[in-house]
């Protein structure tokens, strides 16, 4: 009686670990790669999933957008700077079972290739596209990874450029630049002024020069203006046209 009732029971803790190895509950998210005796035989999931143990085994994937840091990269641009650029690259993984079967951990595989390639793209470009550029450079290392990748059942949606570390010395360089630039344009922006004035003055000139009386009119404008200034004594000639005509009438009257 003992001996039937612990042979009942051991017979129950075996069906027990059967069904516990045989049962799998995926979800909503995960998707299970089942291979049955070493060879790759389907897909399943989400929800309950039954393995035979033994002949089936199965391996996790998560379906979930994955966000990951890419570290420092030294990094050496076309025109010859050296700068330490970080990034973050999103993926996800569309096909679970080229995921598993073509790569060996496809995780640390997209992180090495995401390195490399980082170093590849911005090392064919100048520092200034790498500061003023990033959103074409982001596309780029995007488009090199997604066309590696694809063989692994993995897709790239986004590659986004953290930070371009520059070394002091760089960095002064580039302020020196900076301004320098503001000068030039502060340079340029007052000869266009000077231009514009002098065309300005060149046609009152022509008009002044056309009408005598207009240039008089200035002239007795301008020493309005002078005489303002009660504290000091001005000394000026008298122009030709004004005093002409008053000197052509005492000769006559003399």
């Amino acid at each position: 009686m003992l001996a039937g009732g612990f042979g009942l029971g051991f017979l129950l803790v075996l069906v027990v670990i059967f069904f516990a190895s045989a049962l799998r509950i995926l979800r909503e998210y995960e998707r299970g790669v089942v291979f049955q005796l070493g060879r790759f035989w389907k897909v399943k999931g989400p929800g309950l999933v039954i393995l035979i143990p033994g002949i089936q085994q199965m391996v996790r994937v998560d379906l979930r957008v994955v966000v990951m840091d890419v570290p420092s990269q030294d990094v050496i641009s076309r025109d010859n700077v050296s700068v330490k650029v970080s990034a973050v690259l999103y993926f996800r993984v569309m096909d679970p079972a080229d995921a598993i079967i073509q790569v060996e951990h496809y995780l640390e595989a997209t992180s090495q290739l995401a390195q490399t390639t980082l170093r590849a793209v911005l090392g064919k470009h100048d520092l200034d596209d790498m500061l003023a550029e990033r959103e074409r450079l982001n596309l780029d290392v995007q488009k090199m990874l997604d066309a590696q990748t694809g063989t692994w059942g993995i897709k790239v949606t986004n590659v986004e450029i953290k930070h371009v570390d520059l070394n002091e010395s760089m960095i002064r360089a580039i302020a020196r630049q900076a301004e320098a630039e503001r000068e030039r344009r502060a340079k340029v922006i007052h000869a266009e002024g000077e231009l514009q004035a002098s065309h300005k003055l060149a046609e009152a000139a022509a008009i002044l020069a056309r009408e005598p009386q207009a240039l008089q009119l200035r002239y007795l404008e301008t020493l309005t203006v002078i005489a303002a200034d009660k504290n000091s004594t001005i000394v000026f000639p008298l122009p030709l046209d004004i005093i002409g005509p008053l000197m052509q009438r005492f000769v006559n009257r003399g």
